[in-house]
């Protein structure tokens, strides 16, 4: 007698588990993610970098303070513009500046307008809080030489001797044909 085979019962995967855990995840990355305003991200004023040929030598992605010298788009004047990547030291560093206390306080400036005297105690207070900081040049190739030199005799004071200038890279040159 031949036998009967069992009819095989397919499986069922309940997907509401599944769907439940993907909504907690996406509300999650939601009310977690930080949104920046236009104003935020829109600088006041416009770099126009001077060229260099290819170095190999990058910026660090840590304990870095950009100085940048640019030319208001709105005023045509030229500022220096201080800015830190390390989100704690910019904190410690802000807070203990007389004149940036209020940019402190509403903690979403990353970067602050400062005169060569602000920026002279900005400097000293970075080297304080962490004298392993590495500081970077950004200037506009527009800019007069002496905005520069200005700029790396605050930095010599200061015996904060070794920084980098920020560049475009240079397109390599054809051979003549």
């Amino acid at each position: 007698m031949p036998k009967l085979a069992k009819r095989r019962v397919g499986f069922v995967l309940d997907m509401t588990p599944l769907v439940d855990i993907t909504f907690l995840l996406l509300t999650f990355f939601m009310l977690t993610a930080k949104f920046k305003s236009e104003a935020e991200t829109q600088q006041r004023f416009t770099i126009v970098r001077p060229q260099a040929t290819a170095d190999t030598s990058r910026l660090p992605d840590r304990d870095l303070a950009i100085i940048k010298i640019g030319i208001d788009t709105v005023s045509g004047d030229t500022a220096y513009y201080y800015e830190m990547t390390n989100e704690s030291d910019w904190f410690q560093v802000i807070g203990s500046v007389e004149q940036f206390q209020q940019a402190q306080e509403s903690q979403r400036v990353r970067q602050v307008r400062a005169s060569l005297q602000e920026l002279d105690e900005l400097i000293r207070r970075t080297r304080i809080v962490r004298p392993t900081t590495r500081f970077a040049i950004d200037a506009d190739r527009r800019v007069r030489y002496r905005w520069v030199e200005d700029l790396m005799e605050v930095l010599r004071q200061n015996r904060a001797t070794i920084f980098n200038f920020v560049t475009d890279r240079r397109p390599p040159e054809q051979p003549p044909m």
